[in-house]
């Protein structure tokens, strides 16, 4: 793969922002974050009331860098199969085939994932992990990039399968789009009297071209001190009084490759403590499980997660 300068990257990286703010009005931070997570190959979990745009701002993104874009409703009733894809005998052939299921996109929504079995909840997450999908015996690699976009509904828990930490763990970060301001639901509004900005909206890049960001991002360069600084963060986090079970090695990679994707998207090939405490609110909560006793008193993963960022420094040369 051809190197890509970080210059260009960043510029990939304004322009898919720029686009998609064309469709989702006020959001920009938010937008910010899942470009991020995006570069940096993960995948983003949102908690939200439903209507304020999740599934707008997946598709957006999916037009925005020319890519293919699936929705999955989940339900109790959903199979694997209707996720990853089945295998079927063809009579005209006489030989069996497989039909890709729509997790073969380059965006995915999976919609109130929690409210499928944990099962299909498993294909999905494994599809995630590995960026393949096994049939039969057979496997097939999954498109690039492959960047799933999860929803939850923290509301409406009647009928639910909640998510498990280690499943909770593929998800690079847990996101929050929130209400518009005032000002931001009136555009919203006027922009859709006629027709939805997302039925006009063009393409600024291409599949390729975000892949090779991806690439340029895991090329960032990351100085042994802040390695050493995520580590204290994460390894805090299994020591701290008020939490049963603490991060993972999968939260430290994921902070460090959101961090090297924000640097990109800044226009750095290097990574800076304020990258890790930008983003380490994003990607470690979600990863914790808290004491009852803590729960009880009110303490939250996010709190920790402040607390302990307060209460570490780095290491000077």
């Amino acid at each position: 793969m051809a190197e890509v300068n970080v210059a260009h990257a960043s510029k990939v990286c304004s322009l898919l922002r720029e686009n998609v703010e064309q469709v989702i009005v006020g959001k920009s931070e938010v937008i910010q974050r899942t470009i991020v997570a995006l570069m940096a190959g993960g995948h983003v979990l949102f908690e939200d009331v439903a209507g304020l745009g999740k599934t707008m701002l997946a598709r957006a993104l999916a037009v925005s860098m020319g890519g293919t874009f699936r929705r999955i409703q989940f339900t109790p009733d959903l199979l694997p199969t209707d996720v990853t894809g089945v295998t079927i005998y063809n009579q005209r052939d006489g030989d069996f085939e497989f039909r890709p299921g729509p997790i073969f996109a380059n965006v995915l929504v999976a919609d109130e994932i929690n409210r499928t079995s944990p099962r299909t909840q498993a294909a999905l997450l494994e599809a995630m992990a590995e960026r393949q999908v096994t049939a039969d015996g057979v496997t097939y690699e999954l498109p690039n990039p492959f960047f799933v976009m999860a929803t939850e509904n923290p509301l409406e828990l009647e009928g639910t399968y909640p998510l498990p930490v280690s499943q909770l763990d593929r998800f690079t970060m847990r996101l929050s789009i929130g209400y518009p301001s005032k000002d931001a639901e009136a555009e919203v509004v006027r922009r859709q009297l006629v027709r939805h900005p997302i039925e006009v909206l063009e393409p600024v890049t291409t599949a390729e071209e975000v892949h090779e960001v991806q690439w340029a991002v895991s090329h960032c360069y990351v100085d042994d001190r802040i390695y050493n600084y995520v580590i204290s963060i994460v390894d805090q986090t299994r020591s701290w009084e008020d939490v049963e079970v603490g991060a993972s090695p999968r939260g430290t990679i994921a902070l460090i490759r959101s961090a090297q994707a924000l640097a990109v998207l800044q226009g750095r090939d290097f990574v800076i403590p304020d990258d890790i405490k930008q983003l380490a609110p994003l990607c470690l909560p979600h990863r914790l499980i808290l004491r009852p006793e803590a729960r009880l008193r009110g303490v939250t993963a996010s709190y920790v997660v402040a607390d302990i960022l307060e209460f570490t420094q780095v290491a000077e040369e």
